[in-house]
């Protein structure tokens, strides 16, 4: 049903170096210009010992204390012939962790290839798993959908349906039950991995939502800080239609309906709409029995289980 959207995803070194606090011990070089498209991280422990097969020059360089104690093995004139083959191959940048100290050659040829070298006080396995996790949200395929996210109850709830139907309607009657807004009208959602889905709001309109008759209301404003969230993880799918009474619907739930987006799967519910039907309690009730399932749960499966054994029941008694 969603499409991805086509394009390289880049994101800048300036907004890594802001994100981690780190220090810039070549302030020469224009970081400004310098874009990350990989990923992945790499600790150059096999390149400075002269391997460089299958060198992938394009994933920012961390160095950790086992790079670190292995350079101090070597002379000047080592690791300066290997640092050079390194940053001559245009690495976006070079990170010591753990407050390690580089020697004045790196900054040196830093400058002259035009490649940072920066710092953090933080251990290298830590800062290692963050930084790509910050890399795999900001450079994961990514779609922007018409709909409504809500955190109900800690599961992200992605309300869909046609423009009119109710949608921002029912988002402020949960907000006003004491749940949590992260996007009205267009959803941007991110896939960090094969299980995850993260959805946000645009810049723009983060914390908006427009009503009908009324306008555009800023909802961190009107209900406070604790009614709003900046993203989260989608889990499920409400779908909101007008009611056909020529449709059946299903009215157990034995089997679990799916969406797809961006190729992983989301448990999703057509509800019908019609007047008189409370939205926002459906979709609390929706969000507590999907995380019910998740433990374990399945109410339709226990009557299932009931009415069977029940009916085993009577065929023994006769």
């Amino acid at each position: 049903m969603y499409n991805t959207s086509k394009g390289n995803y880049s994101v800048k070194l300036n907004k890594v170096i802001e994100k981690f606090n780190l220090k810039n011990l070549t302030p020469e070089v224009d970081t400004k210009k310098i874009i990350i498209r990989q990923t992945d991280v790499n600790r150059p422990a096999l390149q400075f010992a002269g391997y460089f097969e299958y060198f992938d020059y394009s994933r920012i360089q961390l160095i950790g204390k086992v790079e670190y104690s292995y350079l101090k093995m070597h002379d000047d004139d080592y690791i300066r012939e290997m640092t050079e083959k390194i940053f001559k191959a245009g690495i976006p940048c070079m990170i010591f962790c753990r407050g390690l100290e580089p020697r004045p050659l790196f900054m040196e040829l830093g400058n002259k290839y035009g490649v940072p070298v920066l710092a953090t006080d933080d251990g290298t396995s830590s800062f290692f798993s963050e930084l790509n996790r910050f890399l795999k949200i900001e450079l994961a395929p990514r779609i922007s959908i018409h709909g409504v996210l809500v955190d109900v109850f800690g599961e992200g709830v992605l309300i869909t349906g046609e423009s009119g139907i109710g949608k921002s309607e029912a988002a402020l009657e949960l907000v006003k039950r004491g749940h949590r807004l992260v996007s009205d009208d267009v959803v941007e959602i991110k896939k960090t991995n094969n299980d995850e889905l993260i959805g946000t709001a645009p810049d723009i309109t983060r914390y908006f939502i427009e009503l009908r008759g009324i306008g555009i209301i800023d909802v961190k404003t009107l209900y406070g800080v604790q009614s709003v969230e900046e993203s989260q993880s989608i889990s499920l799918i409400i779908k909101l239609e007008e009611w056909d009474r020529e449709r059946e619907y299903d009215r157990l739930g034995l089997e679990e309906q799916y969406e797809e987006i961006l190729g992983n799967k989301v448990v999703c519910h057509s509800i019908p709409i019609r007047p008189g039907r409370n939205l926002a309690i459906i979709v609390e009730t929706a969000a507590i029995n999907h995380r019910q399932k998740q433990m374990g749960y399945n109410a339709a499966h226990e009557l299932y289980r009931r009415v069977t054994g029940n009916l085993q029941k009577k065929r023994e008694e006769d």
